[in-house]
């Protein structure tokens, strides 16, 4: 039986508390470098974001496609676990719309290449366009029922219209540096609200 450490953790379990952490580092970093570089960038430009070895990378994530599915994984669930947080310390769920679609646009700008990353593996992209449709309908559904019911938006605007409209106001932004969809995206949430009677 192996011996417990102080904390009365067994050394497995330290390791794989270390190699858990080792893996959020890896996302994050290589989250932060997909927005600068693309998908492509070189995987020794993540080890050194996040401080690991290429040995500890590879040891994750196989192959290139593993880190990219990984990454985007791990950012549609931070998306989906902001909401209802968003939602409980926001001055208003007009607030918390806000910060949510914020937030959802600096996920959609690190997409970039995405689909030609995965491009030899059509199943595992539509797996995960699955994936980030039944984890962040309903988070946008419930930020949008909120602000509906505390009066800020008027009704009848659908979660998959509004997420597939932000979606189309991110297209092309890496392509042209003067254009910035955040700009158009907080047109399109200004319609949405209601006229403010004096």
């Amino acid at each position: 039986m192996a011996a417990e450490g102080p904390a009365g953790d067994s050394p497995y379990r330290s390791k794989r508390a270390d190699a858990q952490r080792n893996r959020e580092t890896v996302l994050t970093a290589a989250a932060a470098v997909f927005v600068t570089s693309g998908v492509d960038a070189p995987i020794r430009q993540i080890a050194t974001q996040a401080g690991v070895g290429m040995a500890t990378i590879y040891r994750h994530f196989p192959t290139r496609a593993d880190l990219v599915t990984a990454v985007y994984q791990h950012q549609i669930e931070a998306c989906a676990e902001a909401g209802p947080n968003l939602l409980a310390n926001s001055d208003s769920p007009l607030d918390a719309l806000h910060q949510w679609i914020d937030l959802f646009v600096d996920f959609l700008v690190t997409k970039h290449g995405l689909a030609d990353a995965l491009q030899s593996d059509s199943d595992r992209f539509a797996t995960l366009h699955a994936y980030f449709l039944d984890r962040l309908l309903p988070v946008c559904a419930q930020l949008l029922d909120a602000a509906v019911e505390a009066g800020d938006i008027k009704p009848g605007t659908q979660p998959y219209e509004l997420m597939r409209g932000i979606g189309n106001l991110c297209i092309g932004r890496d392509n042209d540096p003067r254009y910035d969809p955040r700009r158009l995206v907080a047109l399109l949430l200004q319609g949405l609200q209601r006229p403010q009677t004096s």
